[in-house]
């Protein structure tokens, strides 16, 4: 079992920046595949990046790559998602999950985990 909680949201103005991050807890969290997701109002919860569990493999959705970088501390128990060059159509909760398998994924139903979501919100 991995339980995930999410920090790090707020309020930023367009072209601005934060780091979001999840921390884990369980024993199996650094041999897990971790992803980010987000949902906006009124959209479905779509594919932002993910991170394998040695860290050596990325992926990130086409709308934020060049802007976002996943990482992560295994050592932490954390994955950070950091976020530059923020637009209003960034604005959405973030959700950090978990895949019990090591490999990276896009693909939403393949996490085993989620936390609660953070709150982001860029105003232009």
């Amino acid at each position: 079992q991995v339980q995930l909680v999410e920090s790090g949201g707020g309020l930023v103005q367009a072209g601005g920046s934060l780091r979001l991050s999840c921390a884990g807890s369980g024993r199996t969290f650094s041999t897990c595949a971790m992803g980010w997701f987000r949902q906006a109002p009124r959209k479905e919860r779509e594919f932002v990046a993910s991170i394998s569990w040695t860290g050596g493999n990325t992926y990130y959705a086409d709308s934020v790559k060049g802007r976002f970088t996943i990482s992560r501390d295994n050592d932490k128990n954390t994955v950070y998602l950091q976020m530059n060059s923020l637009k209003p159509e960034d604005t959405a909760v973030y959700y950090c999950a978990a895949d019990r398998r090591p490999l990276a994924t896009m693909t939403e139903a393949e996490y085993d985990y989620w936390g609660q979501g953070t709150q982001v919100t860029v105003s232009s």
